[in-house]
């Protein structure tokens, strides 16, 4: 059977995203499994940043239609237009619908949740704006917009999964026009690029989610191949049989050396690792080679 996927599954150490506040306080999302609360990054979260720091984003163009939504039209659709590679449904006019060409798992967390809040106010905005207006911060706390708060924070190994299937990339079947190869193997080397070297802005701080061991390659099935076989239990990447096994059907295997997992040496002889540039750029290569450029 001829490889129509690249399928990657990555362990980055990254901050959870938020979900809704209640007032003056914040909490990261969660899910439960296992019996257990584990802090995640939200696929959601994931994809859009992943497409923003890609570049995939920049021809993006939106408009209104009840709801914002990406702008789709015969002459500009996922062939020509990068944003739509991510998938769209435009519903002016005549409703189109074309599914994402790429799939990214939610990256959930390694150890269950352990709160841990952090408590800030504007305590230096406030006594400015007091010294201005001649108020008191303590007297008037209301006046000058005194206002602690409070969220929790988590930043732990997560494991998340990234799928793309090869044979949809530039193709929109809605107006039965495709990109030519050049382009295609550019746009997932674009979003290779993105995941590499992904940094996140969260809680307006810098995040460097790199991946600190990856997993993966060209495949016959268009699957998260490796979802299921990668684990980290007390900073310690699991070396199971069937991790072994599959990575030795063609694949490649990558580790970040910095003693962020505890049994690296163990991890480089087990599956004969690469260094992470290596990696990415031994799958662009087989990228290229896919489309014959």
């Amino acid at each position: 059977m001829n490889k129509k996927a690249l399928t990657i599954t990555i362990v980055a150490n990254m901050t959870s995203n938020y979900s809704e506040s209640l007032g003056n306080i914040a909490s990261v999302q969660k899910v439960f499994r296992n019996r257990k609360v584990y802090t995640i990054r939200s696929r959601e979260s994931l994809k859009n940043a992943i497409m923003t720091q890609s570049g995939l984003y920049e021809d993006l163009k939106t408009e209104i239609d009840g709801a914002v939504q990406k702008k789709v039209t015969e002459e500009s659709n996922a062939s020509n237009c990068r944003a739509l590679e991510g998938g769209y449904m435009n519903t002016s006019g005549t409703t189109y619908i074309r599914n994402s060409s790429f799939y990214v798992t939610d990256a959930i967390s390694c150890e269950s949740f352990v709160s841990q809040p952090r408590f800030h106010n504007n305590l230096y905005m406030a006594t400015n704006y007091a010294k201005e207006n001649g108020l008191n911060v303590q007297n008037h706390a209301d006046q000058v917009g005194l206002m602690p708060y409070q969220y929790e924070y988590d930043k732990s190994l997560k494991i998340y999964s990234i799928t793309i299937d090869l044979e949809m990339v530039g193709k929109d079947d809605n107006f039965q026009e495709e990109a030519e190869a050049e382009e295609k193997a550019e746009r997932v080397c674009m979003l290779l690029n993105a995941v590499e070297t992904l940094s996140l802005i969260v809680k307006g701080n810098m995040d460097n989610a790199e991946p600190v061991f990856a997993v993966g390659g060209l495949s016959e099935r268009k699957t998260h191949y490796f979802e299921n076989v990668v684990h980290v239990k007390e900073d310690r990447l699991e070396l199971s049989e069937d991790l072994i096994i599959k990575k030795n059907q063609g694949f490649h295997a990558a580790l970040l050396k910095g003693q962020t997992l505890e049994n690296e040496k163990e991890i480089e002889e087990t599956l004969k690792t690469m260094n992470m540039p290596e990696f990415f750029q031994t799958l662009k290569e087989e990228v290229r080679e896919y489309y014959g450029v």
